[in-house]
């Protein structure tokens, strides 16, 4: 394993720890009977704090996993279609899976427009989840699970930009189109013309936060390996950890927990992360290697499971995409129910099945 791979596995799983305290600190705040949502929907120029945090500073996340994408598609574990080929199907089926038994539970009802929620892999979660098993788990498989969660974030990225933008204005959508022109041809100037591309997207009716992936994508991988190494710690340490704070609190009083632990939706969600991706992912990755695939250097078989297990922690991009989806805040409040039962349930199956593993 590289220096660079392991200085991206410190900082997601330490990064993980702070998403968990902020989470924490949100639910204590929103059951305590101060005013929560007050607080995030207070107004701070055009925008209340909630919008600023979800689609200004979520930007800079999904700017950091666009570096991350084209670091490893252009010199990576991605660049070699054989290679690169494994994790991709893993991550395929550990989309699919989810969506269809969430279709099939839902079955058209209230809720069925977050047919995507179940889908996400929180790499923060993930990755602090094995990092927290030490030795137990080999380089081969932390390898593995990163690849499966980048993947994981492409189709997570396209999903977001196809099916979940609102009314699309062709004008601001060609505005777009001539910054990234610019971007690609004047990268040193990324940062105005980033900021002016993030408002063309937002104008457009595109969720603001593509236009953070495509800075990533656009920028020369020798020039964005120096800025995901200074931003990195800022997305993983001040931006998702003020995301969870801003979106995982939830009254689980007046009923919101029992009406919860009754929607088709919640367990559609638990349903979708739990068996969808245990499925998804060992099942997709089982038929690859049977047509002749290998698993990365010192992964062990038997931890395949572990990390198919770990793969439906969906936590910040499951709630990324619940807030997408929903208008209703009811539905909304399930949907949180539901990841956070998936994401914990998800998290205890697979600790259960790597800490029993052997490592090769």
């Amino acid at each position: 394993m590289t220096d660079r791979i392991r200085e991206f596995l410190h900082d997601e799983a330490a990064g993980g720890l702070a998403i968990l305290v902020a989470t924490i600190v949100a639910l204590v705040w929103a059951n305590v009977g101060l005013d929560y949502d007050g607080f995030w929907h207070t107004e701070l120029g055009p925008f209340d704090l909630h919008h600023w945090v979800n689609d200004a500073l979520m930007a800079l996340f999904f700017l950091v996993v666009g570096l991350e994408i084209k670091r490893e598609v252009v010199d990576g574990r991605l660049q070699n279609a054989r290679t690169a080929a494994l994790p991709a199907l893993a991550a395929v089926g550990g989309v699919v899976a989810p969506i269809l038994i969430f279709v099939v539970i839902v079955a058209g009802g209230d809720g069925a427009e977050g047919w995507a929620i179940a889908c996400a892999t929180d790499i923060a979660f993930a990755v602090g989840l094995i990092a927290l098993l030490g030795d137990r788990v080999s380089d081969g498989t932390r390898v593995f699970l990163l690849a499966v969660a980048i993947v994981d974030d492409i189709i997570a990225i396209a999903i977001i930009a196809i099916f979940y933008a609102e009314a699309v204005s062709l004008l601001w959508l060609l505005a777009a189109a001539a910054l990234v022109v610019a971007i690609k041809f004047f990268p040193r100037l990324w940062v105005p013309l980033g900021i002016m591309l993030w408002i063309a997207v937002h104008e457009s009716g595109v969720h603001a936060t593509i236009a953070g992936v495509a800075v990533g994508l656009l920028l020369p991988v020798a020039m964005g390996e120096g800025v995901e190494h200074r931003l990195h710690p800022w997305s993983a340490f001040v931006v998702v950890p003020l995301f969870a704070l801003a979106n995982a609190g939830i009254a689980l009083g007046g009923g919101v927990l029992g009406d919860a632990l009754a929607s088709r939706l919640t367990w559609a969600i638990v349903a979708g992360l739990v068996l969808g991706k245990l499925l998804g992912v060992s099942g997709a990755t089982l038929g690859a290697l049977r047509a002749g695939g290998t698993l990365p250097e010192g992964m062990p078989r038997g931890q395949l499971l572990g990390v198919a297990a770990a793969a439906g922690i969906g936590f910040t991009v499951s709630l990324f995409i619940a807030d997408l989806a929903f208008d209703d805040p009811t539905l909304v409040e399930q949907a949180k129910v539901g990841i956070f039962a998936g994401s914990l349930l998800s998290g205890l199956l697979g600790w259960a099945v790597l800490s029993r593993s052997r490592r090769v």
